[in-house]
């Protein structure tokens, strides 16, 4: 059976271009509002949506999604009202991939088995958590591929031949490619090197690669999109959202909007790329 992350890529390549991933934080700045967002995001050119699992402490994450985490969790969000969200997403939503993006801490409090199951009940499609290394891989990893769940890593540009192996061993899904060394959302890649790092990473797998980190506008994602099989935008989106967010952080009448606006730039950027 084609999962819904390989269907998409197949429909993608079909149409002769990358995919465009769009991540949010669940309950950024609070549940009715970050399930619009989320709904919006196919509406206006995501293909796949990464969904964030808000952390008290994210340590891969810049300035603009640690404050995204804590205003979500200040609104009470936690990993079964993210569930929640996801499912009432796939209510109108059969297709779009949904992965959800986080750490691990809050999963193994939550049960990793209970976590699993409600995940797969709730429609999601895929994981990445990015604290759990390949030495790690039997606390999530290999339990969640067995359930069918692609379990998505991240490679760096600090991943060497010798360590790129253990990284892409039990990869599912796609491989996610950091394309500067540090946090989220903090610099603007170097397109030709990371053309090179997808190239020498497609040497040592058949799943696609997918870059992100750094990626802001509808012209960067075109520069990543000519040389990758998907771009992943985060942080620009969540700044967008905050911008529209009044002076006590609520949302108001046109913040989803916003960032529709922002996600229907970047789509047309994507799709110029295979122009």
């Amino acid at each position: 059976m084609t999962s819904r992350i390989e269907a998409t890529f197949a429909r993608c390549r079909a149409e002769g271009r990358a995919a465009l991933v769009t991540y949010v934080m669940a309950g950024d700045p609070d549940p009715e509002t970050s399930l619009k967002v989320l709904e919006a995001l196919p509406r206006s050119g995501a293909d796949i949506v990464e969904f964030g699992l808000p952390f008290t402490d994210p340590m891969a994450d810049g300035p603009a999604i640690q404050a995204a985490g804590l205003r979500a969790l200040k609104a009470g969000q936690n990993v079964a009202g993210t569930l929640d969200l996801v499912r009432r997403f796939r209510a109108g939503n059969a297709g779009t991939p949904v992965i959800l993006m986080g750490y691990y801490n809050p999963i193994h409090t939550y049960g990793v088995e209970r976590f699993l199951a409600d995940a797969i009940g709730a429609g999601v499609d895929g994981l990445i958590v990015v604290d759990l290394p390949p030495e790690e891989d039997d606390e999530l990893c290999l339990p969640a591929l067995a359930k069918g769940l692609a379990f998505i890593r991240l490679a760096t540009p600090t991943t060497d031949e010798r360590r790129l192996p253990a990284v892409l061993a039990n990869t599912a899904g796609f491989v996610y490619y950091v394309s500067i060394t540090g946090i989220t959302g903090t610099a603007t890649p170097d397109f030709g090197r990371v053309s090179d790092a997808v190239a020498r990473i497609r040497r040592h797998t058949d799943l696609p690669v997918v870059v992100g980190f750094g990626v802001k506008t509808g012209a960067h994602a075109a520069a990543i999109a000519r040389g990758a099989d998907g771009v992943v935008v985060g942080s620009a989106l969540v700044d967008t959202l905050v911008r529209s967010l009044d002076a006590d952080g609520r949302a108001q009448a046109g913040s989803v909007e916003a960032v529709s606006n922002l996600v229907r730039d970047l789509a047309e950027g994507v799709r110029a790329a295979s122009a």
